[in-house]
């Protein structure tokens, strides 16, 4: 069943061209995820198809019977509203009887009376009668998901995590079969953005998804769509085969571009030489002359961010915190906080939203004093602090202005100096919108340019909070290889674990009430040692309650036919095992979709049959 169709949808901002002619058809069960470079029209894109922009040609289709679900980069919540308006504002009657349930319950928890009990018992029948308590359940683990618990808060005292979340739970709870999310992650924390991977990918749900998150891409999406140069190319298969195919792509159209300026050459010699022809022949031949002049003069902007910057000297003394102490009122930030900075570490600073983590930025950076303990601050440290609050470029401002505002430029080592224009140029400003007033980027571009501006200033100590919000894929894979080369310290708060992957070899874990773990690795490391804590916790409960239940077993030895069960269990753990790290391999190296898809499905066989033979080896293990 089609879902969703673009019909030949062109649009321009102003003078500049966003896309042109492109059509998309999006089925049931189709997962996409739109790729491209900031400025290019994402966000355009999705607003033309929800209806609040009109594009100059073309049309759009959305199927009458199904509900879509839309989320905006920056969702416009009423904030007069209460939370429980907002998340349950629909025509859905079965939504509307469990809004007043929730606030009967509320309410009956607050003040349990007569009037509330009998208010509590009238929302309970009506909700057997539409038959709507598993909906009702399902509501509430989402809501619990995105920790919203206080139903009457005013829209306007949430703070810009709270109001996603909030936008999020509005869309979800009306179980929508197409789903449109624009930036999704961005204000989630790592946990949530977890559960919303494994929310989608367990629902029956269609989807078309504008991100920058590489693992969300590859874990929720079947098919990416690249909009490049106003063009649409489509992939099947995963993030992995998409960067390997958009590289084939581009070489060979880089080859194409090659030849048709060669003719294009040749074509001119003729035209220069047989101006008068007037032969049926010849006016053919001079049709296609401009047909070919318009093909070899199409430029690639094949720009790449490309730093190799002298990064000022850092000292022994970077940074020292002993026993640092922070709270508000009862909520803890810091406990008997001790750390010592090294040259060149890397760390990344992760913990749910509301723990902290923009506290300890601003301690860190001494714009924040600790309530106790002694900090220091070595006098070589240059610090370069990226903050989502921090970015406020002045809209009237040129963008050579903003940048020459910092400085003129910065040095490349050995006597060699990056001018201020060349630096725009390298991050992906090319020469004509120097001159671009700021109030005309999009928020990408914006986040680019604030980002140079930090950059500018030459730090040794870089501190980035969340600088991964509103950056197109291929701008953060240059700012990685940057990243990577950077010499000096690098402190990095992101909802990106990719990112955060490459680039940190350690951890602060704010994990609440103070605490905080300093953890050897990069967040997955983290994520599985958590995982395999968890799995241990339920593997000593689970042996707990077996010794509490059941009696003494009499046995003492393995049957004749129970024997032979063990041995060709463990025969058959290893052919599975094997069989599972070839799927790994072959689902790592990408392909089609169909193939990709069969794999999936055979894994999941795999992993089954690998956990019940397993329980029965270790049950059979005790008497071999």
């Amino acid at each position: 069943m089609n879902y969703l169709t673009l019909d030949k949808l062109s649009k321009y901002y102003g003078e500049k061209l966003l896309f042109e002619d492109i059509t998309i058809s999006i089925n049931e069960g189709q997962r996409v995820a739109l790729v491209a470079r900031n400025g290019t029209g994402k966000s355009t894109l999705l607003k033309i198809i929800m209806g609040t922009e009109v594009p100059d040609s073309g049309e759009v289709r959305i199927n009458k019977n199904i509900v879509v679900g839309y989320l905006d980069q920056n969702p416009y919540l009423n904030d007069e509203t209460t939370v429980i308006e907002t998340v349950f504002y629909s025509d859905n009657p079965i939504l509307k009887e469990i809004r007043n349930y929730e606030y009967c319950l509320e309410m009956h928890d607050r003040k349990s009376t007569a009037e509330t009990q009998e208010a509590l018992q009238s929302a309970m029948q009506k909700l057997d009668q539409l038959d709507a308590w598993d909906y009702e359940v399902k509501i509430r683990q989402i809501l619990s998901q995105l920790e919203i618990r206080n139903f009457d808060q005013k829209v306007r005292l949430l703070s810009g995590g709270q109001r996603k979340r909030v936008a999020m739970a509005a869309i979800l709870v009306q179980s929508p079969q197409l789903l449109i999310l624009d930036e999704p992650t961005n204000h989630l924390d790592l946990e949530m953005i977890e559960w919303l991977e494994s929310y989608i990918a367990k629902q029956n749900i269609s989807l078309l998804v504008v991100t920058h998150d590489r693992y969300f891409l590859d874990r929720v999406t079947n098919e990416i769509i690249e909009l490049d140069q106003g063009k649409l190319h489509r992939y099947k298969g995963n993030y992995s085969y998409f960067l390997e195919k958009k590289a084939e792509r581009e070489f060979i159209e880089g080859q194409e571009l090659e030849k048709t300026r060669k003719r294009y050459k040749k074509e001119l010699e003729w035209i220069r030489r047989s101006p008068q022809a007037r032969g049926t022949k010849a006016k053919a031949r001079i049709t296609s002359f401009h047909e070919t002049k318009k093909k070899a003069f199409v430029k690639r902007d094949d720009s790449e961010v490309r730093f190799r910057i002298q990064t000022p000297r850092i000292g022994g003394k970077i940074i020292e915190m002993f026993n640092l102490y922070k709270a508000y009122d009862d909520l803890k930030i810091l406990d008997d906080f001790t750390y010592i900075f090294k040259r060149y570490d890397r760390v990344g600073v992760v913990g749910k939203n509301g723990v902290g983590k923009t506290t300890f930025l601003e301690i860190l950076t001494g714009q924040m004093k600790a309530d106790r303990g002694n900090f220091v601050i070595g006098q070589t440290v240059e610090f370069g602090y990226y903050t989502q609050a921090g970015m406020q470029l002045k809209e009237d401002k040129r963008v050579l202005e903003v940048v020459r505002d910092i400085a003129d430029g910065l040095p490349l080592g050995g006597g060699k100096w990056l001018s201020a224009e060349e630096l725009l140029n390298n991050f992906l400003f090319p020469y004509p919108m120097h001159r671009n007033y700021v109030s005309t980027l999009s928020g990408g571009e914006k986040r680019r340019l604030y980002l140079l501006t930090i950059l500018m200033s030459n730090p040794n100590f870089l501190i980035l909070d969340e600088p991964t919000n509103d950056l197109d894929i291929m701008t953060l894979n240059v700012l990685e290889e940057f990243l990577e080369e950077f010499k000096g310290c690098l402190v990095i708060v992101s909802h990106d674990r990719y990112f955060m992957d490459r680039l940190v070899d350690h951890i602060f874990v704010l994990e609440g009430e103070g605490k905080t773990r300093d953890f050897p690795g990069n967040y997955t490391d983290y994520r599985n040692w958590k995982l395999a804590q968890k799995r241990e916790k339920q593997a000593e409960v689970k042996e707990a309650k077996k010794t509490v239940t059941k009696a003494p077993r009499e046995k003492k030895k393995l049957s004749f036919n129970e024997k032979r069960e063990f041995e060709q269990l463990e025969k058959d753990i290893e052919l599975l095992e094997a069989e599972k790290k070839q799927l790994d391999d072959q689902m790592a190296a990408g392909g089609p979709y169909e193939e990709l898809q069969k794999l999936s499905e055979r894994m999941g066989i795999v992993m089954k049959e690998l956990d019940e033979k397993g329980d029965r080896w270790l049950e059979l293990s005790e008497f071999a």
